[in-house]
């Protein structure tokens, strides 16, 4: 039960309040609060005076004991029995299910996330979008929407031209086909270290051969393509990451010249200094640029027709891009265009932005080669976990699967705890550590649960009318919070939300473990305890779950 929800529709103010409904800065004033600030303005009356009204107006039940109105504040106190009953009832029926609901029910959501640029190696820098990408997959489906993961290959530009003349040059097909990926990145960082004139040409003359369908041309950029798919797939793999499409830059090449023709018909199109643009300067804007001087398209002009593309493909309810702020103008400039042109589906494109992730010796630079891969971010995170477990626990078994479940989950976590527009500087420490907010920490709580569960060796039955004291209250209380906190994700395009509430009910479960006795009692108390047991370790499974993350069951 969404029990804001269940608040506002007894307050028959569902549309304006129900997002306002939130927890009290201190649980003895209330288990939930209604701020009547806003609302003055709706009612035309004082804080104070709607929140006298709303509590006279209110009828306690089973599940709200008690209203009070204090100083333009609603304050509601749950029943604990009822809500001990409801909440660990439900999760209990539920399990992985948790939280999950048909409130996307007809609806698509596009996700056009991780992106990643034919013939150069993933580094860190993809990170964020990658994993924020995934888990709002894994968000919105859970919420009952039709998702589709876009890859948007960067898969077009001068920069494949540069790397047949490297190959042409120095390369061979035994040694690229061994090497991989970084075979193919060390061909491109050398043309840029080593270029002339005469090669920038030959790279221009190489693309142009792609663009006009040459055989050897587009042979051998299927290749250096295979060869980078190939390889990230084996990297989403591990990071439990879904894509429905890989349709890159190119695959809109014949795509945008009707984009081309409705901005000349709709006369938005300008030229200026030989080049054709979208004037934004009435909107606080620069020109967007659709064509160039000498008629080559930009990205402006491929992500018109992507939008086009996705819209009459999918008729999507809502269509995010996971890009970097950097883009933020470029972002801008293209939902303005197409709310020129009159989609009235413009209004349903989003930009996710995200801040930047650096390990703590700086970022990163593929055209000099100075890049930290996620492979090796990846395997460190692995290799760490492995030592951290061993001297936690030397007779663990299956050390080295939990080891990577444990290492992936710490680099996945590690992005997403931090509110997403924040820059990160990863550190493989802070992310490992069993104390504090890690999904360490959220891994080895689970585990604790799972622990405590497996020796009690009984059959899971919730006793009724069972009082929890104040302890068992408030992990109660925060298991309650999840099927919101899942809602709120969606809403906000924020992962964190989860991250952070995984470490809050590992914490106030822990809490709970260390004050209250759980094997050694007897009778109803017992009962309860282990089923507020087994519901906190389905809502942290479910919780990592959501992040990507998977929940070792020892550690």
């Amino acid at each position: 039960m969404n029990y804001r929800i269940y608040i506002a529709e007894k307050l028959n103010i569902t549309d304006i309040a129900a997002g306002d409904i939130a927890l009290p800065p201190n649980s003895e004033m209330g288990d939930y609060a209604l701020p009547c600030f806003k609302l003055a303005k709706v009612f035309r009356k004082s804080p104070v005076q709607i929140a006298e009204e709303l509590k006279n107006g209110f009828v306690c039940d089973s599940i709200i004991s008690e209203v009070n109105a204090v100083n333009g504040y609603l304050n509601f106190k749950i029943n604990k029995v009822g809500l001990a009953q409801n909440v660990i009832s439900e999760i209990l029926k539920s399990g992985e299910n948790y939280g999950s609901s048909e409130e996307g029910k007809g609806k698509t959501v596009c996700i056009d996330y991780s992106s990643v640029n034919i013939a150069k190696p993933f580094h860190i820098g993809h990170l964020s979008t990658t994993v924020i990408g995934g888990a709002l997959y894994k968000i919105f489906n859970h919420l009952g929407y039709k998702v589709v993961g876009i890859n948007h290959l960067g898969d077009y530009g001068t920069q494949f031209g540069k790397l047949i003349c490297a190959y042409k040059k120095w390369g061979n097909k035994e040694d690229v086909q061994n090497g991989g990926i970084h075979a193919i990145n060390a061909l491109y960082v050398r043309f840029n270290e080593e270029a002339d004139e005469k090669m920038e040409a030959e790279a221009r003359e190489y693309f142009r051969l792609i663009e006009s369908g040459d055989k050897e041309a587009n042979e051998l950029f299927e290749w250096f393509k295979s060869l980078t798919l190939d390889y990230v797939k084996k990297i989403y793999d591990k990071l439990n990451i879904t894509f429905d499409s890989y349709a890159g830059e190119r695959f809109y090449t014949d795509k945008m010249q009707p984009v081309i023709d409705e901005l000349k018909q709709k006369n938005l199109l300008k030229i200026s200094d030989g080049a054709q643009i979208v004037d934004l300067e009435p909107y606080g804007m620069p020109p967007c640029l659709i064509l160039r001087s000498d008629g080559a398209s930009l990205y402006a002009t491929r992500d018109l027709a992507a939008a086009t593309y996705r819209k009459k493909t999918y008729d999507f309810y809502k269509c995010l891009y996971v890009v970097a702020y950097q883009q933020n103008l470029h972002f801008n400039q293209i939902f303005k265009v197409l709310e020129l042109m009159g989609k009235p589906w413009a209004k349903d494109l989003v930009h996710v932005a995200y801040g930047m992730v650096s390990l703590e010796d700086g970022a990163m630079s593929t055209r000099k080669g100075k890049v930290v891969w996620l492979e090796d971010v990846i395997s460190k995170c692995v290799e760490k976990a492995y030592a951290v477990i061993t001297e936690k626990n030397s007779a663990l078994e299956n050390k080295d699967k939990i080891a990577e479940t444990v290492g992936l989950g710490a680099v996945i976590f590690g992005a997403l705890y931090n509110n997403k527009i924040k820059d990160i500087t990863f550190s493989y420490d802070k992310v490992l550590s069993f104390e504090g907010e890690t999904s360490v920490y959220v891994q080895y709580t689970c585990a604790r649960a799972n622990s405590v569960l497996e020796k009690s060796g009984q059959k899971i039955q919730l006793p009724p009318e069972y009082m929890p004291d104040n302890v068992e209250s408030e992990v109660v209380k925060t298991l309650a919070l999840f099927p919101q906190t899942v809602h709120d994700a969606a809403e906000k395009y924020e992962p964190s939300l989860i991250a952070r509430y995984a470490v809050d009910l590992a914490q106030k479960f822990n809490k709970f473990y260390i004050e209250c006795k759980i094997l050694t009692e007897t009778g109803d108390t017992k009962d309860f305890r282990l089923a507020l047991t087994k519901a906190t370790h389905t809502a942290l499974k479910c919780s990592l779950s959501l992040l990507g993350i998977g929940a070792p069951e020892k550690m």
